[in-house]
């Protein structure tokens, strides 16, 4: 694939960074509950305080990448992340790991949006497609890699080794974009946009592109579907059972790896948000197998269902995004996609409560109330699908128009 130096770039830097990601930070919620001794709701919400601080920040990082560039902005980001995963090794109090959740919410999502935005400027939308899936290919490799290493470094244990390592890979990678900046920099500066987007038009645009509004409602449930996989499931599964819990993710990530791109020349036979739907279906059923089973071989196959669905929807919505995102506004338009992160916040704490509440010998309860949250988003998908459907009729319909008058 030959893909611009900096895409390359950045996808082999985004299997660096994830690898240093779930090394350690999926274990979080059990090394909170198991060594810091914290309440599971009290965890839920310390876990949900990231992610609600990533839905404002990822939404304010797009439109800094445009004033700024992409450049400043994923440096400053990854090298603040590096100092925060510092801090893990030396917090004591529970406040701390509040303050340590929000700022890892922070920058990690000014980072990400940004990445997507750099990745888009680069890449021709012949081979846009391609890109994201050799990215989300390099995060689920990671995936694979991170917890097997993480729980041989005694990630979920009181061990601060796994923190300090994903601290120094952080650290590289920031050094590493440093050299992309002045390698690249005079190359890419046609790709800033020529007018920056403030916050307010960053607003407008949501409200006003129906589409895009759409999507984002229905991936508030999908996102929220997707964080109980760090969140309420670790909790769940892992609060005495450590090893069953890495098992399923490594299981999730290596589905993703072995099923990614025979699901991307499959679903090219139908349109972007046939395939949202499906995943989002998926999800679902996935996360009620979760509390359905406590046999590994069954929870493997949810483990499985629920990666489709994953797929699914994350690798088609950041293409459906570039599709959608006029070309001067792609950094606002990836940073207010981070309105998902919102249901991932409010669905990790719901997620906590239910085990507090119910108790964790209710999953089945737990994970079919969960399912049910995962299905609202089938109507805000169906009807982006006939807006989108309605648009590009619309567009047609004009070039033919433009095609007759010359």
């Amino acid at each position: 694939m030959r893909f611009h130096p900096v895409a390359w770039g950045v996808i082999i830097g985004t299997f660096l960074s994830r690898t240093g990601f779930f090394m350690t930070l999926p274990f979080l919620g059990i090394y909170l509950g198991k060594v810091k001794g914290i309440d599971p709701a009290i965890v839920g919400s310390i876990l949900a305080l990231s992610l609600l601080v990533g839905t404002i920040s990822s939404f304010a990082g797009g439109a800094l990448s445009d004033r700024l560039g992409r450049y400043p902005v994923m440096i400053t980001a990854m090298g603040a992340w590096s100092i925060v995963l510092i801090g893990y090794v030396f917090a004591t109090e529970t406040w701390m790991f509040f303050v340590l959740s929000a700022c890892n919410g922070l920058f990690r999502n000014v980072f990400e949006p940004t990445a997507r935005a750099l990745l888009a400027d680069v890449t021709s939308d012949e081979q846009r497609a391609a890109v994201f899936n050799a990215r989300y290919f390099a995060i689920n490799l990671g995936g694979a890699i991170g917890p097997l290493i993480g729980l041989q470094l005694g990630a979920g244990s009181t061990s601060l080794l796994p923190f300090l390592v994903t601290a120094i890979i952080f650290a590289v990678y920031a050094a590493i974009l440093v050299v992309f900046m002045v390698m690249f920099k005079e190359r890419l500066k046609k790709d800033v946009a020529a007018e920056p987007v403030t916050m307010n038009q960053m607003a407008r645009i949501v409200f006003t592109d129906k589409v895009f509004l759409y999507l984002l409602l229905g991936n508030l449930f999908v996102a929220g579907a997707y964080s109980h996989l760090d969140t309420t499931l670790s909790q769940y599964i892992g609060h005495d059972r450590i090893e069953a819990y890495s098992f399923l993710f490594v299981v999730n990530t290596i589905s993703v790896l072995a099923l990614q791109y025979p699901l991307a020349k499959f679903m090219k036979r139908y349109s972007s948000m046939t395939a949202l739907k499906l995943g989002c279906l998926l999800f679902g059923l996935g996360l009620f197998g979760f509390g359905l089973f406590t046999n590994l071989f069954w929870l493997s196959v949810s483990m499985v269902v629920f990666t489709i669905g994953e797929i699914l929807c994350f690798v088609v919505g950041d293409i459906l995004i570039g599709e959608i995102a006029p070309q001067h506004l792609r950094g606002a338009y990836y940073g207010a996609s981070g309105f998902a992160f919102l249901g991932q916040s409010v669905c990790a704490w719901i997620g906590g409560v239910l085990l507090q509440v119910l108790g964790f010998g209710q999953g089945p309860l737990i994970f079919a109330i969960l399912m049910l949250l995962t299905f609202i988003a089938l109507p805000f998908y169906q009807h982006g699908q006939y807006l989108w459907d309605q648009r590009q009729h619309q567009k047609k319909s004009c070039e033919k128009s433009s095609q007759v008058m010359i």
